[in-house]
């Protein structure tokens, strides 16, 4: 099928493109969102920056089709035999150890033998840099031994003369074996692209070994018979080594596609070579998108946008080329492949970021320092892990188990799910120390509240004390500016040094940030307010204590004095009302004369109107908000100035319960709920009105279902 084809059908609307032929279809920066792909055969398709977003490629065969295969494993094999006939000049080197007529070529076929022993030898038990480095270190031993030697017989004529020679011939037999190490590199890569482009190991090795080691021999056989003086034995020595060296190059090429340790630069280049003209996801958006069951060999996910896909049960992964993606790890990407493999695996440091990993076990797998954010790890089994500095911002945990798991300075926000998550308890440090709950263990959804919370609060952090006049004042005051953002103190926590952290809860997309810097900007303001009128206080004693001095001699003028100190609180008595309440007259931060017992009466007619016969809810309520009511009056611990606010909250509970429809009281009322309990918070626990909240206010948020 066509790409051009499949484009327009998916605009008018088919999504279901189960089992159709797009090789070598072109859907370069194409929308196929959400569209089925599997069992297709994909093989040579261009996908490159295509949004692929939830797009199934399930049991599809990628890879490349049979045109670059052949093209592939045309071009190995002749860089296989070009290659191949390099290394006669090695062994034409190696033959000259015996060549009796000059001291000098068997110098250098010794030379030439040791440097392929340390090369082969090392590259054999480790790697082929180390092996590029153990030729290097015989060199230059070589050289300094030739040097040496020459320099040992100076003067001694013919002689001085052969060691200065052999000097020059280590020289040559070097460059042989450099030769040799970039042959064993140029074969190594061919047999290795064969293998991963075909994978018939049996048939591509046969092929190239056989033809490759029938130049070898040939040419070996030729170049031997025509140096003078050479017998059977130089032959037979330069066919072995002609042979070997190509086995030797079929092998590197072989364990450089098994082994990824060995050679990890030289793989990258195998796996690029191989995946040219292969199914192309270069920069393509693969997120949310199945490749369970997948043949995908020689596939390029180069830059490639891996988030939250799937590669379960994949097939020839490892011979994709990953890119800088998470699939460049080989432990990782065999754990996508097969997510339960997991437990008491080593992860730390790893790039799990964005991986799909619903089901996995991790059961006591080191992710310390681990980035697993935006992955999804629905269902997953995290029982005892240690995620220790774990990146789990917007990491999906729903439904998972962390039952004694460390969670030592994890990085979680409010975008990380943790809902249902299956936790009996934890630990906040290394060595199972701070273990949460300290004894027993967490009841349902217990763990989700204890993290989830701590993102719905609002930090404030006084580090001088609190001034709790100018704190209720400046909290009433962002009340007010965001009225549909309900506010509540969570906590109030004494850190040391004068350090006060109070946590305001508000609701989840609240804007966090303005409503700090607006109560900081308020709170600043009231306690410049409230500086002033301490200040004016102060100055008003001071002058009225210079005149206690001036007059201190004539007692009438002491009584003169006393009766022009500044008052900022009367009482009198109300002869002609049936209220015994003291009628006090106070003054607010703006010097406004409030009426305190005004105040007290209006807010009891309110409670009076509240129909207590009407229900047994109406009856209680009334009687709670009555009792607030008189421990505002009397508590001691209360200036009159906050005793007339908490007053007026109760009032507005009041108004509220009488009009039951009415959205603009509820949610007044509900405001006036949380402030009392922010005024109960700051106040000593024996206070009237602390004792009085604690008892009611729960009950009057459950009669008013709030």
């Amino acid at each position: 099928m066509k790409a051009a084809a499949v484009i327009e059908q998916y605009k008018n609307g088919r999504r279901d493109f189960r089992g159709e032929s797009l090789r070598g279809g072109n859907f370069r920066g194409a929308d196929l969102a959400g569209a089925d792909f599997s069992g297709c055969d994909i093989r040579g398709a261009n996908f490159s920056r295509a949004n692929l977003t939830g797009v199934k490629f399930a049991g599809v065969k990628a890879g490349l089709p049979k045109r670059w295969l052949v093209i592939l494993l045309g071009l190995a094999l002749v860089l296989t035999v070009v290659s191949s006939f390099f290394s006669l000049v090695a062994a034409y080197l190696v033959s000259l150890i015996f060549d009796s007529s000059s001291t000098q070529n068997q110098v250098a076929g010794w030379s030439t033998l040791i440097f392929l022993i340390c090369f082969c030898a090392v590259t054999w038990r480790k790697n082929i840099l180390a092996g590029v480095g153990a030729f290097a270190v015989a060199f230059a031993l070589a050289v300094a031994g030739a040097g040496a030697g020459a320099g040992a017989v100076a003067g001694t004529g013919a002689v001085a003369v052969v060691f200065a020679g052999a000097v020059a011939v280590v020289f040559a037999g070097a460059v042989a074996v450099a030769v040799v190490v970039a042959v064993a590199v140029a074969v190594a890569v061919a047999v290795a692209v064969a293998v991963a482009v075909a994978g018939a190991v049996a048939v591509a090795g046969a092929v190239a070994g056989a033809v490759a080691g029938a130049v070898a021999v040939a040419g070996a056989v030729a170049v031997a018979v025509a140096v003078a003086g050479a017998g059977a034995v130089a032959v037979a020595v330069a066919v072995a080594v002609a042979v070997a060296l190509t086995l030797f190059y079929f092998w590197l090429g072989w364990l450089t596609l098994k082994q990824e340790h060995r050679d990890p630069w030289l793989r990258k280049i195998v796996i690029a070579f191989a995946a040219i003209g292969g199914t192309s996801f270069f920069q393509a958006n693969l997120t949310a998108t199945d490749f369970t069951g997948a043949t995908l060999k020689s596939t390029n996910f180069n830059q490639a946008i891996l988030n939250k896909t799937i590669f379960k049960q994949a097939i020839k992964l490892e011979l994709a080329r990953p890119g800088n993606t998470l699939l460049a790890n080989p432990q990782v990407r065999e754990f996508l492949i097969d997510c339960r493999t997991g437990a008491g695996k080593d992860f730390a440091r790893a790039n799990l970021r964005g991986a799909y990993l619903e089901g996995a076990n991790l059961q006591a797998a080191n992710l310390r320092l681990a980035d697993i954010s935006e992955a999804s790890l629905q269902y997953a089994n995290l029982a005892g892990a240690n995620l220790t500095e774990v990146n789990a911002v917007n990491a999906d945990l729903r439904h998972a188990t962390l039952t004694g798991a460390c969670v030592e300075n994890w990085n979680i926000d409010a975008t990380t799910q943790l809902d249902e998550v299956d936790c009996q308890y934890i630990y906040l440090l290394n060595g199972q120390k701070e273990r949460r709950p300290s004894s027993g263990e967490f009841q349902p959804g217990e763990f989700t509240k204890l993290f989830a919370e701590m993102f719905d609060t609002v930090d404030l952090i006084f580090r001088n004390g609190v001034d709790w006049k100018a704190f209720i004042a400046a909290l009433k005051e962002v009340q007010v500016q965001n009225e549909d953002t309900p506010l509540q103190v969570q906590s109030i926590a004494n850190k040391g040094d004068g350090v006060i952290v109070v946590k305001v809860h508000v609701p989840p997309d609240t804007d966090k940030e303005k409503i700090h810097q607006e109560f900081n900007q308020n709170y600043q303001l009231q306690l410049a307010a409230i500086e002033a009128q301490y200040k004016a206080q102060l100055t008003a004693k001071e002058t009225e204590i210079a005149i206690y001095r001036q007059q201190s001699v004539d007692m009438m003028e002491i009584t003169k004095t006393l009766a022009n100190r500044p008052i900022h609180v009367e009482a009198k008595a109300m002869s002609n009302s049936n209220d015994s309440s003291p009628n006090i007259t106070i003054r607010d931060i703006n010097n406004s004369a409030v009426n305190f017992g005004e105040i007290i009466g209006d807010v009891t007619n309110t409670i009076n109107q509240i129909a207590a016969d009407a229900s047994p809810e109406n009856a209680q309520l009334k009687a709670l908000l009555q009792e607030l009511t008189q421990a505002i009056e009397i508590d001691s611990h209360l200036d009159e100035e906050e005793k007339a606010e908490a007053a007026n909250q109760v009032k507005k509970i009041a108004q509220a319960s009488q009009n039951p429809d009415d959205a603009g009281l509820q949610k007044k009322a509900q405001r006036a709920v949380n402030f009392l309990e922010t005024i109960a918070k700051a106040l000593e626990p024996a206070s009237k009105l602390a004792q009085a909240c604690q008892k009611a206010l729960p009950i009057i948020l459950g009669i008013l279902g709030f």
